[in-house]
This record gives C-alpha cells, structure tokens and sequence, in this order.
C-alpha cells in the first residue's frame, strides 16, 4: 500500500476543514507528507464526517493505507470506516490504489479466518470487508471453502451474535446500513455442510428461513 499510494502520500496539499474541530497545526500537518502526522489524528480523521472537510475524498484517499493499518489493527469503528471508504469513492480510485486496497482486504479475510481468536471480532471484519466492496460472495466463498478449526469458531461465534441479538432475521452493516446481508446470507448458511453450525443454530437458521 505505501508503494500504491507513495506520490500521493508524500505531496502536499491544501487542507481546508472545520476550525472549530481542528487548529491550523492540525491542518498543516494534515496537508504535509503522511508519515509525519500524529497517529491520534489520523485516528481522528478516520471518523470524521465527510461535511468536515473541503476535500474530503483526497484527504481520505492521502491517508487511505495508514487508516486501513489501524482498521486491521482493530483500532477504527469498523462501520464508519467502511461508509467512509464508500463516500471517498475508492472504487474509482487507480488501478494500482485499488488493487492495493484489495490485496489487502482478501488478506485480512484469510488471516481472521486461520486464527481464533483473531484481531478483531470476526462479525466486524466481515461485515467491513461486505459494506466496503458492495458484496458479500467472495467473503462468503472462503469462509465456505476455509475449513479450519478457527474458521469454524468463527462461524458459530458470529451465528451466536446474530441469533441472540435478533440481527439476522434483518442484517445490515455499514454506518448508513448501505449492505443488506440477509438476502444472501440466510441461503448461504443453508448451503453449508453438515456440522458446520450446531444443531440449535441451524433450527434458528432454518424458522428464520421459512419466514422470508
């Protein structure tokens, strides 16, 4: 990512925001090569409305690779995070940007998915990968063909969320609830292999079903 995003990270720009929220040190640094800015306000800057600044997408797009580090990291609210992107429009972003972002996105997956537990809750890394890139089936794919004990826990530890809290008869992810997840997810989960959720969950599964 560093490599995707070197020339813009590095060049300066003009940052206009709102005064009231962020001083003139704060846009300086802002505007300056991105390895120089304060971890505390890139964070910030990560989950700052879009409306705060005068160019939003190209402040976003400069500090795209080190905001994913700290979203990896599970140190973001991964709903905004995921809405932000959108609103920053990275789909139309270069070749070389978006491919970046994408490595990144399927590596995230497959390492959540080797490892329980993981860096961030499973449920949140899903549903951030699904609202980020408008899909849900290559994230469904590997969960379906990744047949790990981790990836397993996983999937009864997510079943676990969205049956108790009620959440998967009508599932939605992304600050704006941009992703409709129950459409596509109610038929996956059918499709998966036997022993792959518990019993109980599956009974739960199959009365959410029948009622769609």
């Amino acid at each position: 990512m560093d490599a995707a995003f070197a020339s813009r990270a590095e060049l300066p720009v003009s940052v206009g925001g709102c005064t009231h929220c962020y001083g003139a040190a704060d846009l300086d640094a802002l505007a300056g090569p991105v390895h120089r800015i304060a971890d505390d306000l890139i964070q910030h800057v990560a989950h700052e409305v879009p409306g705060h600044w005068d160019d939003f997408p190209g402040l976003y797009r400069k500090l795209a690779p080190r905001t994913v580090r700290f979203l990896v990291a599970d140190k973001l609210n991964h709903d905004m995070v995921a809405s932000w992107f959108i609103a920053a429009g990275w789909r139309d972003w270069t070749a070389t940007e978006r491919a970046a972002l994408e490595n990144v996105w399927h590596a995230w997956w497959r390492s959540v998915l080797h490892s329980h537990p993981s860096t961030g809750d499973v449920t949140h890394v899903w549903e951030t990968l699904g609202a980020i890139t408008g899909t849900l089936a290559p994230w469904l794919t590997a969960w379906a063909q990744t047949r790990t004990e981790a990836a397993d826990r996983h999937l009864r530890d997510a079943l676990d969320q969205w049956l108790v809290e009620g959440e998967l008869a009508d599932l939605h992810f992304g600050f704006y609830k941009e992703m409709h997840a129950t459409p596509e997810l109610l038929p996956w989960l059918r499709s998966l292999e036997d022993g792959r959720i518990d019993a109980e969950q599956l009974v739960e599964v199959e009365r959410i079903s029948s009622s769609h």
